[in-house]
């Protein structure tokens, strides 16, 4: 059984990698964002940027669903600090791998700047960038490029993916 959480600050294309991974896996998909209550969503449509009380519940919904899942699962969840992580390693009572899709600024800007229908305004990758704790040397975390196109990134995944599970 395979469960992974997608990660990386908004614009990062956790979604998009996300679906393509579950898809040539087979899993289901879960987009993260839909789970935060709509107080979460109003702060963060506002500029606002959530604090630790604000994001706790969330993970714990994001848990429960890991927990759930009997065949497997893929979550995206932006995952920025290593307690969030940690406590989402500790719901899956199982192994959980991390995508981690890593870039600068100014590519997670423009990636920002051209999605359309989302909540999080671009003023808050800085914000989520500050809050970053990159989980790189953490066990079972896969860094990519964000930089890369998205089916290079889906591919070395899923080569990623099926070297550990050898």
């Amino acid at each position: 059984m395979l469960r992974m959480i997608v990660m990386g600050v908004s614009g990062s294309g956790k979604s998009t990698v996300g679906e393509k991974l579950a898809e040539a896996l087979e899993l289901p998909f879960l987009e993260g964002d839909s789970l935060h209550p709509k107080a979460n969503v109003d702060k963060m449509s506002s500029g606002i940027p959530l604090q630790d009380e604000d994001r706790w519940p969330w993970l714990d919904k994001i848990g429960e669903r890991l927990t759930s899942a009997e065949n497997g699962i893929i979550i995206s969840c932006s995952a920025l600090k290593k307690s969030y992580r940690d406590h989402l390693r500790a719901a899956s009572r199982e192994a959980l791998i991390f995508i981690f899709l890593d870039g600068s600024f100014e590519v997670l800007h423009e990636h920002m700047g051209h999605r359309t229908g989302h909540f999080m305004p671009v003023s808050m990758l800085e914000s989520q960038l500050a809050t970053l704790e990159s989980p790189v040397g953490e066990p079972l975390v896969f860094r990519a490029d964000v930089a890369d196109p998205i089916m290079a990134i889906v591919s070395q995944s899923l080569e990623w993916i099926r070297s550990i599970r050898k």
